[in-house]
């Protein structure tokens, strides 16, 4: 314990801006939920409540839809694993779009009457997205393919569980931005976000358990660890709709708050993992049909 104490002392020291930013964004999130508090389990705000974990669950199922297809194919090219998760960062992409921002500023702008305010509501949302992922990439201890070890000094973590680590990371927003998107109960905006994740969600699980056969475990045990992993959605989602079930004015900046931690992973992991092998041309479409589909969903379904 005390080495690892020294390690994020260390990297505090190193990185006072991240670490600064992290506090604020920890700080922030706190006082949503603290604020919503009570009325998120009281009331209509139960269903509310219950449409978030179903929409989480829905990712879960997702993502080990996914992983149980490792078992079957028992390897995929490099050129079509980039092209699922460029359509993977697609749909993220275009939901972060479609089913946050453009919410949020209409919830805001009804708030206030007033475009520039509505839209510095959502903008302070989002950089509190990005701080709080910036600060959990600067102090949770994880490795990328594309760019090794983050975090602090993990001599005592083998580095398939950094590689764990970086999924957790990677599923938390999704499950924020379910719960976020159904805090309201307005079905147009959680529905086309949760089968937007869901559908994005199979060809992550499916690269994750591929990734985890890859780095050394057997195809039984990645497949667990990848379906395991897809639990941060559900958990993220109660996190989500507690953020946004306060005052007002918490609903657009939750919006915001997920928004910028989905384009943060986005551009943070998914696009460069897709580029690492050479197949930018092969990924771009697939980012371009996943927006396409997302687009396609938001306005069928919303």
């Amino acid at each position: 314990m005390g080495t690892w104490l020294l390690s994020w002392r260390q990297q505090i020291t190193l990185h006072k801006g991240p670490a600064i930013g992290l506090l604020v964004a920890l700080l922030a999130i706190v006082w949503l939920l603290l604020d919503s508090g009570i009325q998120s389990f009281a009331g209509h705000n139960r269903d509310y409540l219950m449409y978030a974990l179903v929409g989480g669950t829905a990712g879960f199922g997702a993502t080990a839809l996914g992983a149980l297809l490792a078992l079957a194919l028992h390897r995929v090219g490099d050129r079509a694993q980039d092209g699922m998760l460029g359509f993977a960062a697609g749909m993220m992409l275009a939901a972060a779009s479609f089913s946050l921002i453009l919410p949020g500023l209409a919830a805001a702008q009804n708030l206030l009457a007033s475009a520039s305010g509505a839209a510095a509501i959502v903008v302070l949302g989002l950089g509190l997205g990005v701080l709080l992922m910036l600060g959990l990439d600067y102090f949770t201890p994880h490795r990328h393919e594309t760019t090794g070890t983050h975090g602090p000094a993990t001599d005592r973590i083998s580095g398939v569980w950094l590689f764990v680590l970086a999924i957790i990371l990677h599923n938390l927003p999704e499950g924020m931005a379910i719960g976020v998107g159904f805090a309201q109960g307005d079905l147009s905006v959680g529905l086309p976000l949760t089968s937007a994740i869901a559908i994005q969600d199979i060809p992550e699980g499916l690269a994750v358990a591929l990734a985890l056969r890859a780095i050394g475990l057997r195809p039984g045990i990645a497949v667990a660890v990848a379906v395991a992993s897809g639990l941060m959605e559900p958990l993220g989602a109660l996190m989500g709709v507690g953020i946004a079930s306060g005052l007002p004015i918490a609903y657009p900046i939750s919006l915001g708050i997920a928004a910028g931690a989905m384009i943060f992973v986005v551009s943070h992991e998914v696009i460069p993992e897709t580029h690492r092998n050479g197949h930018e041309t092969v990924a771009t479409v697939g980012l371009m049909a996943g927006f396409a589909v997302m687009l396609f969903l938001d306005t069928a379904l919303g």
